[in-house]
């Protein structure tokens, strides 16, 4: 099993940052939330304002990390435990250094896009929330 942490980061009108996988990774062209694998002796939160940082350019507490919900999915003959955090008060804004490109939308919205499948649960979520 390998954890990975993701961030529903919300801004003042209620849409949320999805970013595009670049071409040559897995998954490319995915719209996906920012965030990544938790390392080795990282806590979750921990982990998570480090890939935002690196990722968006932000900087994020991990105060201001919400627990949301989670997926557990099989994937590429791992188990994936996928934990989202709802992040409304971040610093700097957000730029596309790991991706190909940002956009920000209702959740609604996500429907149309095409997202990893154990990130498309997230959407009821995000939408119960809004």
């Amino acid at each position: 099993m390998f954890p990975v942490v993701a961030a529903a980061l919300v801004d003042a009108s209620g849409r949320v940052l999805v970013q595009q996988r670049p071409p040559g990774k897995h998954m490319a062209g995915l719209w996906e939330f920012p965030g990544g694998k938790v390392e080795r002796g990282e806590t979750p939160e921990a982990a998570l304002v480090r890939e935002l940082a690196e990722e968006l350019g932000i900087r994020v507490a991990a105060s201001a990390l919400r627990p949301a919900t989670f997926a557990s999915e099989p994937l590429d003959g791992k188990h994936l435990l996928l934990l989202l955090y709802i992040c409304e008060e971040w610093t700097g804004e957000p730029v596309a250094l790991d991706a190909v490109a940002l956009r920000w939308v209702a959740p609604a919205e996500m429907r149309g896009l095409d997202m990893p499948p154990a990130d498309a649960p997230f959407i009821a979520a995000l939408e119960r929330l809004a």
